[in-house]
This record gives C-alpha cells, sequence and structure tokens, in this order.
C-alpha cells in the first residue's frame, strides 16, 4: 500500500499529540512528536542554565543536544529520551510548559531540529505533529490537517492531563499560559503558527476523541487512494 506524509498542526491543548498517535497505530505508521523534541530541548537549556539570548551558549549545547524515541515495552507507548535518559514525564511539567515557547522560536533551534525530523520522515508512513509540520517541516506533505478548539475547553482538558499525573494546576494559570503560547507561537519570526493554505482544519471543541481520529483517518485513506490510483 503507498504510503504518505500526515502532518498535524495547530494550537497548544487541542489534543494534537495523542490524536497523531492514535492516526499513526490505525495505520501502521510511525508517529514523531516533534513538541516533545522541543520540550527536551527546552528541558536541556534548562537543566544547563543556558542564556538562551546568547547564540554561542545555544549553540554550544544544541552541539550535545541527543533526542530519541523509544516504546515502553510495558506500557506499548513511545517516550521521549535526552540524551539517553527518559524524560517522557520532566517535559509536560510546567516548568517546561513555561519557556518552551521562548525555545521553540530560536531560529537556531528550529534549524536543529527541522533537520532532525526531515531526516525522520523521508521514507513515508508517518504522522507529526507541532506547529510548522505543514508549512515547514513537510511542505510537500500530502495530507495537512490544522486542529484549533477554544482556549477554555483546551485549558479544562490540559488541566485534566496534569491531574491524571498528579499535578494541581490552577485553571487561571493555564489559560494565561496556552494564550501566551498562543500569542509568540504565531507571531513568532521563525516559523510561526499558521494554517497552511491545503490543510483540512479540524475544530475539537465538540469532537469526541474517537471522533477526531476517524476523521483524520478517513481523510488520510482518501489521500492515500488517491496516491494509489
Amino acid at each position: 500500500m503507498h504510503k504518505i506524509v500526515i502532518a498535524i498542526d495547530g494550537y497548544s491543548g487541542c489534543g494534537k499529540s495523542s490524536t497523531a498517535k492514535s492516526v499513526a497505530k490505525e495505520l501502521g505508521y510511525t508517529y514523531i512528536d516533534s513538541g516533545a523534541m522541543y520540550r527536551a530541548a527546552t528541558l536541556h537549556f534548562l537543566n544547563h542554565q543556558v542564556a538562551i539570548d546568547k547564540p554561542e551558549q545555544v549553540k554550544q549545547y544544541l552541539a550535545g543536544l541527543n533526542i530519541t524515541f523509544m516504546i515502553n515495552p510495558e506500557t506499548k507507548e513511545q517516550e521521549t529520551y535526552l540524551n539517553g535518559v527518559n524524560v517522557e514525564e520532566e517535559i509536560r511539567t510546567m516548568r517546561v510548559s513555561d519557556y518552551v515557547s521562548e525555545v521553540s522560536k530560536i531560529k537556531e533551534v528550529r534549524t536543529e531540529l527541522v533537520s532532525q525530523q526531515q531526516k525522520l520522515g523521508k521514507s513515508k508512513g508517518v504522522v507529526m505533529d507541532g506547529r510548522d509540520i505543514g508549512t515547514v517541516v513537510f511542505p510537500e506533505a500530502e495530507l495537512k490537517v490544522f486542529m484549533t478548539a477554544d482556549l477554555e475547553i483546551r485549558a479544562k482538558r490540559r488541566q485534566k492531563e496534569l491531574q491524571e499525573k498528579g499535578a494541581e494546576i490552577a485553571l487561571e494559570k493555564i489559560l494565561s499560559n496556552l494564550a501566551e503560547r498562543d500569542k509568540i507561537d504565531s507571531g513568532r519570526k521563525e516559523s510561526p503558527l499558521v494554517k497552511a493554505s491545503d490543510a483540512v482544519e479540524v475544530d475539537t471543541s465538540h469532537l469526541q476523541f474517537e471522533e477526531q481520529v476517524n476523521q483524520i483517518v478517513a481523510l488520510a485513506n482518501d489521500r492515500i487512494a488517491v496516491k494509489q490510483d
């Protein structure tokens, strides 16, 4: 069967990662979590107290950045490793969330991670989510999806996700964090968050998780069928 590249972009808290993961599973594709890569880079910089306004420091620590993914044999879930250490839980904390947009807008960081992402998707049969996948990383992707949702709904989803991991964060703080990230991501110079002209918009505000997955899988199957004809 012909394989394609599926690029899923959109705002934080829309369920991009969990949706992309499930779409990949349904299609038997490889899932690449670009957001986890930027979070891992942010954690790397925080741990080493890198002054992100100093390009030489940024370049120095980028040279020592190695991000990989491995499947947990017990949970069967993909987890993120930073220089050989499992950081899956740590990169999802508010400590990282508060700084990831600032790190993500650094030109050198984006250049390095985009290069790594493009290598991962060369053989196709991949689903990647992020904020510039359909516009910068895979502009030729056969299917581009742009996910959006109401801000308050996104905040409540993120709060629930954090609560399930044992973190109690006030809804107001999460709302503020998401609004600030939206502003930074959409307004940055390097690869801003924008909907690609040929992307299909999926508003998840009132969709059940299974519905949004099924909608994207159906779109993917349509594209695959066209490629095979």
